[in-house]
């Protein structure tokens, strides 16, 4: 939990300070309260005492609850500004670093924990810092305090309080040893409720289209009942604090005043009237020192939460980056749109088995290299290596005759024109999705624009959209269809004039006749940029000058489509399960 703060900046520990000064002299005014109020119950029982001394100290009282109101005011504002903008920062913290994390990181915490995090557990932390810095500071100066106020009254009523408070300790150790496991288990149940309830909306043109919303609703109610029932059942033992307080103190007060009534008793003359007031002043005492201890007991109940959260929040912030950035801004002169892998292999972190084994080509300027194999092959996982969404276990990927781990992420990135297998569309207009993200170069003009989307095949239903290049695309892009998201994702890729485009399976949702026009328009149109197509299709890939045929993550098969269909197995049975043999034949 102490890790947390140290992302709190100087101007919020300047705060944090003034705070402690406010609340020394809050506790300060706190206690004087009952020293005035035994000046009071003396003057009441002691005759020719005058009514405005009474008022004077009446007023004197008033005055000190009045300014220990106002500085409680002002403490709780400052404590406020320190819990916001320590919240601010962690939620802008946890954003950052998961932005930069690599694909090994990424599923190394699951989406919905990683929202859980960012929200749940830093509101946890923020209203934890709220409370403690206005109980946690206190409570200690107010127990010390009042118990130096207290001391040398009376043994009896001294013992009497210590029971209470030994009691009071007792109550609450017992609580936290109970409820702060369940902390830990109610904030996994929270993770595992988003990701049922995201996992059912994203889904939910399949849920209806299968009639499963009765499956779904049973599968949400069984992880909300476990989240329901472990939250009642630490809130049920949260909420022994509560009475088991209130019984304590409704017994202190009383055994003060059995006390008192026996020593009061058993005194005589003027003794009685200085132990009826100590008693009225040391039962006031008595009940700050418990109050204190119930200050503590708040913070007990926020703390165990708050300390799983910022556990949880650490974990994400002290994940170390497995993608390290190099230095190399730029390739050399003279080398520009060339891939080279020597004798690369993969696997998966924790996985035994290797996805691709020594696998080794060069891709020069300007040429279309075509990936293609069964699912399962490697195909995407090679793509992958290239942009360092992970790193070769062994061997070496090279970009413009430079290993990409020598590169720094964006100049490598810029090189790039990337489009995934699944189609990724933002929120807002065609305009910002096909200019998204920062290549480098100069921003995009208007023609660039409509010159990117009509070489990808997309200018015709672009321009039959309502405003057009600022029509609206909802997130996800769930208004177009899967074409209509391809192609302006490949377009997206062509705005940035790469010198090298990556293609993952990018051509499936496109009927032939569309994935042949662009394929054709893209080759002439980015003349002298390399090109990595993954396909399944043979249609899309038989024109590429070179193509390369993966089967359990090994090359079986490189060259062109004619060779191939000679000389390798495996491309003749991908081949004839797509096209006849005639259909090869007259290819």
């Amino acid at each position: 939990m102490l890790k947390i703060f140290k992302y709190l900046k100087p101007k919020e520990w300047t705060l944090i300070v003034a705070s402690i000064v406010f609340i020394v002299g809050q506790v300060y005014l706190d206690l004087k309260l009952p020293d005035y109020m035994s000046k009071i119950t003396t003057l009441v029982q002691t005759e020719g005492s005058k009514t405005s001394e009474v008022w004077a100290a009446g007023g004197m009282m008033l005055l000190c609850a009045l300014g220990s109101m106002i500085l409680a005011v002002i403490v709780g504002y400052f404590a406020a500004r320190v819990a916001t903008s320590l919240s601010k920062e962690l939620r802008k913290g946890v954003f950052d670093k998961t932005l930069s994390f690599s694909m090994e990181e990424i599923n190394g915490f699951s989406i919905a924990s990683l929202i859980t995090r960012s929200t749940n557990d830093i509101t946890q932390i923020q209203q934890t810092v709220a409370m403690g810095l206005q109980v946690m500071i206190k409570a200690p100066i107010l127990a010390v305090w009042a118990i130096l106020k207290i001391t040398g009254k009376s043994w009896e009523w001294s013992a009497a309080t210590g029971i209470a408070v030994i009691v009071l300790l007792i109550m609450i150790g017992n609580l936290i040893i109970f409820v702060l496991p369940k902390f830990k288990v109610v904030q996994k149940l929270t993770d595992n409720l988003n990701r049922v309830a995201r996992e059912g909306l994203t889904g939910l043109r399949v849920v209806h289209a299968y009639n499963a919303q009765e499956y779904q609703e049973e599968k949400f109610e069984q992880v909300n009942k476990n989240l329901t029932d472990t939250n009642l059942l630490v809130n049920r033992l949260m909420a022994i604090m509560q009475p088991g307080m209130g019984l304590i103190m409704s017994g202190l007060t009383l055994s003060i005043y059995w006390i008192g009534a026996h020593l009061i008793n058993n005194a005589g003359g003027m003794d009685r009237i200085g132990l009826f007031s100590d008693m009225v002043v040391f039962s006031s005492y008595a009940m700050q020192v418990v109050m204190a201890f119930m200050l503590l007991s708040m913070t007990f109940i926020l703390l165990p939460r708050a300390a799983v959260s910022a556990a949880r929040i650490n974990e994400v912030l002290d994940t170390p980056q497995t993608i390290i950035d190099g230095e190399i801004q730029s390739s050399p002169k003279g080398i520009e749109g060339e891939i080279e892998l020597r004798n690369v292999s993969f696997k998966y972190p924790d996985a035994e088995d290797y996805v691709l084994k020594d696998i080794s080509f060069t891709a020069h300027k300007g040429e279309t290299v075509a990936l293609i194999g069964s699912t399962g092959s490697g195909k995407s996982t090679l793509i992958n290596l290239i942009p360092r969404f992970y790193d070769s276990t062994e061997g070496e990927v090279l970009v413009d005759g430079i290993n990409v781990k020598e590169y720094a992420q964006e100049a490598l990135h810029n090189k790039l024109g990337y489009v995934s297998q699944k189609v990724v569309l933002f929120s807002g207009t065609v305009k910002s999705n096909v200019t998204y993200g920062d290549n480098g170069q100069t921003p995009s003009t208007d023609e660039e624009i409509k010159k990117a989307v009509e070489i990808a095949q997309g200018k015709e239903f672009v321009e039959n959209m309502d405003g057009e290049y600022e029509a609206a695309i909802a997130q996800g892009g769930t208004n177009l269809s899967g074409g209509q998201k391809q192609r302006l994702s490949i377009a997206r890729a062509v705005n940035r004039n790469p010198e090298i485009f990556i293609f993952d399976d990018s051509f499936s949702a496109l009927d032939y006749k569309t994935d042949r026009q662009l394929r054709s328009t893209l080759k002439k149109e980015t003349k002298g940029a390399t090109s990595l197509i993954v396909a399944q299709r043979i249609g899309t890939i038989k024109d590429a000058d070179k193509i390369i045929v993966l089967d359990e993550g090994k090359i079986v098969g490189m060259g062109k489509h004619s060779e191939l269909l000679k000389t390798c197995k495996t491309y003749q049975e991908i081949a004839y399960s797509q096209l006849s043999k005639e259909e090869l034949e007259n290819e």
